[in-house]
């Protein structure tokens, strides 16, 4: 898995489950293009809630929500401790380094740990995976208590962890207990998005020729249904589902894409409704068709176009050929008889 990231955007299908994650970046030097050498990213439900990173050496919160908290003790802690893992990366790097028989060149070392929970199986797991210069490197098995290596410059690491079984001991209460319990405080924290969210419902058609698409967005919880309807019927031919996406609030969009020709939306009624949360909200727009002429006005218009070049394109050869039609000179033929110079 490559995951050279600086920020993470993970879309929730479902929303029982939730996700904490944070992702330490550390690299070699600073780069030319100024991307600091050490950064550090915090997600909830793939959304970042604080960022730190070696230039400004500040831990800064991402979302309003978070400023209440920023304002505790613990958010000096979690600072220090992001300066110090900083320079313990500075120091892996070097190693690894040598380990991968390398001089020059930047390089990244990362690790991407946290939890995901189920609010309502109470299921939870823990997630931690080292990356080398955007290649796996390390991960933690939970189930078997071990790490575990896919490349052989990382078997000495992976045999010094596995030796020490105290660390174990402190990740699986990490990992069980402390990570989940963090990410319901912060869940708690989320003020600023309603537990519900009815979603906007509009059709949307980039010109008279494109398909229609029906753009539900702004709704939470992210469980969602879209349906085309045909003279009153379900309609499911040529109808294109779109992923569920998270909005920069914390809400979600989807939508439905009809794939219908001008002729079908002008004999039938076409009409797209969203369900969420029980309720069921539709939309159509009897103008938008209005102007479906324009589309076959426009193939004629293209149409004439093609053709008023093509004689146009016509004309130019035949007056290049014209132009390079060989002349008689002295030297030259000209038809069947041949020219001389005048000497045998």
């Amino acid at each position: 898995m490559r995951f050279i990231i600086f920020f993470i955007c993970i879309p929730l299908v479902y929303s029982e489950l939730h996700e904490f994650i944070t992702t330490y970046t550390g690299m070699n030097e600073q780069t030319t293009a100024g991307i600091p050498e050490f950064i550090s990213v915090t997600t909830l439900d793939g959304h970042q809630i604080d960022y730190y990173d070696s230039n400004i050496k500040k831990l800064i919160p991402k979302q309003d929500w978070m400023k209440d908290y920023a304002s505790k003790d613990m958010w000096k802690e979690d600072t220090e401790i992001r300066e110090g893992v900083q320079q313990i990366y500075k120091n892996n790097i070097h190693v690894l380094k040598q380990r991968f028989n390398q001089s020059d060149g930047v390089h990244t070392y990362q690790r991407m740990y946290g939890c995901e929970w189920d609010d309502e199986t109470g299921y939870s797991q823990g997630v931690d995976q080292y990356g080398y210069d955007g290649e796996d490197f390390i991960s933690l098995d939970l189930k078997e208590d071990r790490y575990i290596t896919s490349v052989p410059q990382g078997i000495p690491t992976v045999e010094k962890w596995n030796n020490n079984r105290a660390l174990f001991i402190f990740l699986k209460q990490y990992y069980d207990y402390e990570c989940v319990y963090w990410l319901k405080e912060f869940l708690k924290l989320r003020k600023e998005v309603p537990r519900i969210a009815a979603p906007e419902v509009s059709l949307l058609q980039k010109n008279p020729c494109s398909p229609v698409v029906c753009h539900a967005t702004g709704f939470y919880p992210s469980g969602v249904t879209i349906t085309w309807f045909r003279n009153g019927q379900e309609h499911h031919e040529d109808v294109d589902l779109g992923e569920t996406l998270p909005n920069e609030d914390g809400t979600f969009q989807r939508t439905s894409t009809l794939y219908v020709t001008p002729d079908e939306w002008e004999k039938n009624q076409f009409r797209c409704e969203v369900e969420h949360q029980g309720k069921t909200i539709g939309d159509r727009h009897p103008g938008l068709y209005d102007h479906f002429e324009s589309c076959y006005e426009l193939d004629l218009i293209l149409i004439g176009i093609l053709c008023v070049m093509s004689v146009f394109i016509v004309l130019v050869i035949g007056i290049l050929i014209i132009y390079k039609k060989p002349k008689c000179n002295k030297v030259r033929c000209c038809g069947k008889k041949e020219v001389g110079t005048g000497k045998r």
